[in-house]
């Protein structure tokens, strides 16, 4: 029997199980080819262009409120101001600490010291306004009382209108006797009996007044006065009224002459007839040199 006639020996277990393993390899080499991979793919795909990048929205210009800028300004102030007064205290507590005690009486006497001195000032400032005080009350009380005078003066001189209690009285004279010494003599006695001051026929009576003319022609400072001769006084009613009373005085001289006096007491006497101030010529104030 030839070689090409000799029968195949069957094929065994093993044989058939490595062909087996050898078939499914080669079918998984196969698939694993023909899956492309992502990098293929992204080869293979076209590229999509990149879309143009759309420009930045433009910066809207955001305005500064001027408050809102003073109010941090102010505070970033505060705060340094008092980060720096904090450490200056952190400073002197540190030094206090450890300085000896020799330097901490020292520094205990001159803060008595510079207490001291405070209070000796509020002192004397309080003293100055006392004084002040003092001396404006003065000076309203003085200035209150030189007004008075001035006033007094005024009335006395014939310068300032008064009202007053005092007299009326109405010398009459149908027959024109009375005499200037008759209406110089009325005066004086009523000045006597505490006249402040007076006005005959509208003549404000003063301290160089002077009576002239004759019996029924009379004047006073140059103006002329005409019976019935009507005189405002002020002072006591009873005193003046006693004073041209009297005997020998005013009513019986001008009763004896033919004429009378009617005498009226009044609480309300007003004397507003005004006299220039008389300028002395000679007297001038004395010095107190």
């Amino acid at each position: 029997m030839s070689e090409q006639e000799r029968p195949t020996p069957a094929a065994t277990d093993e044989d058939t199980a490595a062909e087996a393993r050898e078939t499914t390899d080669d079918s998984t080499t196969d698939e694993t080819t023909d899956v492309p991979t992502s990098d293929e793919t992204a080869e293979t795909e076209p590229k999509a262009e990149p879309e143009p990048e759309s420009a930045p929205p433009a910066k809207r210009k955001r305005r500064r409120d001027p408050l809102a800028a003073a109010l941090i300004g102010v505070l970033t102030l505060l705060l340094g101001f008092a980060f720096a007064v904090q450490v200056r205290s952190n400073d002197q507590d540190s030094k206090l600490a450890g300085a000896r005690e020799e330097d901490l009486v020292r520094i205990l006497d001159t803060l008595n010291a510079q207490e001291e001195r405070l209070r000796l000032q509020i002192a004397d400032q309080r003293s100055a306004l006392e004084q002040l005080s003092n001396s404006d009350s003065q000076s309203a009380a003085a200035l209150q009382e030189a007004r008075q005078r001035a006033e007094a003066i005024g009335i006395l001189n014939g310068t300032l209108a008064a009202q007053g209690p005092g007299l009326r009285m109405l010398i009459r004279d149908p027959g024109g006797e009375v005499r200037v010494a008759d209406v110089l003599d009325a005066i004086q006695e009523l000045r006597g009996a505490g006249a402040e001051t007076m006005q005959i026929d509208g003549v404000r009576i003063g301290v160089s007044s002077a009576v002239t003319g004759d019996p029924g022609a009379l004047q006073i400072d140059g103006q002329d006065i005409s019976a019935p001769y009507e005189v405002l006084v002020i002072g006591s009613p009873q005193n003046l009224e006693t004073a041209m009373n009297i005997p020998g005085g005013v009513v019986q001289r001008v009763g004896g002459r033919g004429g009378s006096v009617d005498i009226t007491q009044s609480q309300q006497i007003v004397v507003d007839a005004l006299r220039p101030l008389d300028t002395p010529q000679y007297a001038s104030p004395q010095s107190d040199d």
